[in-house]
């Protein structure tokens, strides 16, 4: 789903959680919150209340409204015009900032918004300090996405590039290790050493990585799998790479 925006500089965000989560991590970029005129329950006299502690102007509106104000019905009654918050813009604008080892999610041809939502969303609980996609064949930043990550857009910076084989090359120049994650590959998941610069890459579902991606990785690597199930949902597939790191993080510190 495209997203939908007023202004060159705002945009609509919409759910509970999303909504929420702004309020609370940046209020001042909410401009006003729409709700459904008809909805009263307990979980809206909550959103209003912190939207109400943050000075935010709410404004009861009808349901059909708000459907077409994100272009889904899917918005739980609460859409909000915020303006985009100031994350890093460039790799090297992130790079250059961060503090220790660097852990970065990569994601090769993902194009299910839903999917790019949750794995914003484990990559906010593992820490790692970015997500990073090829501008062609990905989803971007839509409404979908913000609302399925659950706060996590507003927080992990998601920086696209024009070519993710070169970007990968980059970043090995600043001596920060390419992992790729295969189903065919003989080495383990749990073999493969986390604890320094690492940049996790994962494929779409289906087709997995492109070939030059492949080709410009470090090491592959698998996830053991005990079933009948041959492989994980990508999101999914990202939390466990992305907590295996955290856990080997951890323990060397």
């Amino acid at each position: 789903m495209k997203e939908k925006t007023e202004t060159a500089k705002s945009k609509f965000i919409f759910g509970f959680h999303a909504v929420t989560s702004r309020l609370r991590h940046e209020a001042s970029s909410v401009e006003e919150i729409y709700v459904d005129a008809e909805r009263s329950d307990r979980r809206m006299q909550d959103l209003l209340q912190v939207a109400k502690a943050a000075n935010v102007r709410v404004i009861p509106t009808a349901g059909q409204r708000l459907d077409g104000m994100v272009g889904t019905r899917r918005h739980q009654g609460v859409v909000a015009k915020a303006v985009p918050l100031s994350l890093a813009r460039n790799l090297d604008e992130l790079l250059d900032a961060i503090e220790g080892p660097p852990l970065l999610l990569v994601l090769d041809s993902i194009t299910d918004p839903h999917n790019l939502g949750a794995c914003l969303r484990v990559a906010d609980g593992a820490g790692a300090h970015a997500v990073i996609a090829p501008r062609d064949k990905a989803v971007g930043l839509n409404a979908t996405v913000i609302k399925v990550s659950s706060g996590a857009a507003d927080t992990v910076p998601y920086i696209t590039v024009t070519n993710l084989a070169r970007t990968l090359r980059d970043l090995k120049e600043r001596d920060i290790w390419v992992i790729g994650t295969t189903d065919d590959s003989e080495k383990s998941l749990y073999e493969a050493d986390f604890t320094g610069g690492v940049a996790i890459v994962m494929g779409s579902e289906g087709e997995g990585m492109r070939r030059l991606t492949r080709e410009t990785c470090d090491i592959l690597v698998s996830i053991p799998m005990a079933g009948a199930v041959e492989s994980l949902n990508v999101s999914v597939a990202s939390g466990v790479c992305l907590y295996e790191a955290k856990r080997q993080r951890t323990a060397k510190q």
